[in-house]
């Protein structure tokens, strides 16, 4: 430790710690308006697709939250492309203005009785501007803080782009839940599921100023390079690269939202539980596994991040099955409880340092670039389409061939993490 601290001057490691901070606060707003959709869904998805069957109204509003994923490979194009090109800083800007738009046009709709089919027209053009923000979000946000992080605490500190993440995840369910309690199940359909999506539209423009503080980590000659945001420099010389971090990604993302978003949805409408108690099980369990992730974070810092990798997938191989087989019939809230903690522990290999693994990948001029187009292509077609997949194959009378396909792509995910490089090319002096 003492090594460690002598890289930096008190003042300098304040800084970064700062930056860290306020990167990861913005971020945290960010995913804070993206999952309110998720966790609300329950109650407007009749006011924008009725229906006799609650199966068929929550595919077609997991429908349009998979479409807000089909947006993210743009996003990531483009505001990594601007990240390369003009600094991170205003690429993070940008991107939380377009979030705080889309979450207050939510909030503002219309339901399908007042408009009719332009309601979720109208939705789907809110979630896909959405979309484009996120997709611009994570990779800009994973770079930026990799660049600022603590030589030898890189993992514990990028570990804080999960936190937030889930942080925003947990806060969203939160409001949920505070809102159950003083709101009747005909008040949260009638105007409760508006309420999140004004806070979060108003938390953006906090968030707006708490980025405008943060210093620039991009060089002026960096930005000036040819190759900067290019993307036919990225296909060119880091092709492995992308396709690796493709690979992992892919699994990676697929298990996340499977027992974080869908899980509330699963515990409903395939566990029989109430929407309340699901609900309170998804804030405990939400609120452990953002306490996880420095702790795994500081794990890859001495075991390696390709350890960690080799874990996840090793684990998420082995465990899927089981766990989604035992949640399937669970009757104990505590049980269900502990069944999603040790999922969500085994997906903390892999989020507590998925950023940091992705941005070593590439250089700094195609950095953000790569690593937001990567993570947005993987998640759009296995993230995105998650909840989708998994309430199709549920309404066909196929639901455990869901559980069947997480473990093939955890299989994927493990297999792509051996070609990960012992010591990384790329922000090397480090593990």
């Amino acid at each position: 430790m003492t090594t460690l601290t002598a890289l930096y001057t008190s003042e300098e490691r304040n800084k970064r710690i700062f930056a860290i901070v306020g990167a990861s606060s913005g971020n945290l707003v960010e995913w804070f308006d993206f999952y309110v959709y998720a966790f609300c869904a329950i109650y407007f998805a009749p006011a924008f697709f009725p229906s006799d069957n609650p199966t068929v109204q929550l595919v077609n509003t997991a429908g349009v939250f998979a479409a807000g994923f089909l947006m993210r490979p743009i996003g990531g194009w483009i505001f990594g492309r601007v990240a390369d090109k003009h600094g991170r800083k205003n690429s993070m800007m940008i991107s939380i203005l377009m979030m705080c738009f889309g979450s207050l046009l939510i909030a503002c709709l219309p339901t399908y009785n007042s408009i009719g089919v332009w309601a979720p027209i109208m939705l789907l053009f809110a979630r896909l501007l959405q979309g484009l923000s996120v997709g611009g979000e994570y990779g800009t946000t994973a770079t930026y803080m990799s660049e600022v992080a603590l030589k030898g605490q890189r993992g514990f500190f990028a570990s804080f782009q999960y936190v937030t993440l889930i942080g925003g995840q947990l806060l969203a369910v939160s409001l949920v839940v505070i809102l159950q309690q003083f709101l009747s199940e005909d008040e949260l359909r009638a105007y409760g599921w508006r309420i999140p999506f004004v806070v979060g539209a108003a938390a953006a423009l906090i968030s707006l100023f708490l980025r405008r503080a943060l210093k620039e980590t991009s060089s002026k000659e960096m930005r000036e390079n040819k190759d900067a945001g290019s993307i036919r420099a990225l296909f060119r010389d880091h092709k492995a690269a992308f396709i690796t971090v493709l690979g992992y990604t892919a699994g990676g993302s697929l298990i996340f939202y499977t027992f974080t978003t869908y899980m509330q949805k699963y515990l409903v409408n395939t566990a029989g539980m109430h929407a309340k108690t699901a609900s309170y099980i998804m804030t405990g369990a939400l609120f452990l596994y953002m306490c996880m992730q420095p702790f795994f974070g500081m794990l890859a810092d001495k075991i390696g991040r390709r350890n960690s990798m080799l874990w996840f997938g090793a684990l998420g191989t082995l465990f899927t099955v089981p766990i989604l087989l035992s949640l399937k019939s669970v009757s104990s809230p505590f049980l269900a409880f502990v069944l999603i903690t040790l999922a969500l522990a085994i997906v903390s290999f892999y989020t507590s340092i998925s950023g940091l693994v992705k941005a070593e990948m590439f250089p700094p001029e195609v950095r953000a670039l790569g690593v937001g187009l990567a993570y947005a292509v993987a998640n759009a077609i296995f993230g995105g389409s998650a909840e989708y997949v998994a309430l199709s194959l549920k309404a066909g009378g196929m639901e455990n061939s869901f559980y069947w396909y997480v473990t093939v792509m955890m299989a994927v995910a493990f297999l792509f993490s051996l070609r990960l490089p012992k010591q990384a090319k790329y922000l090397q002096n480090d593990l």
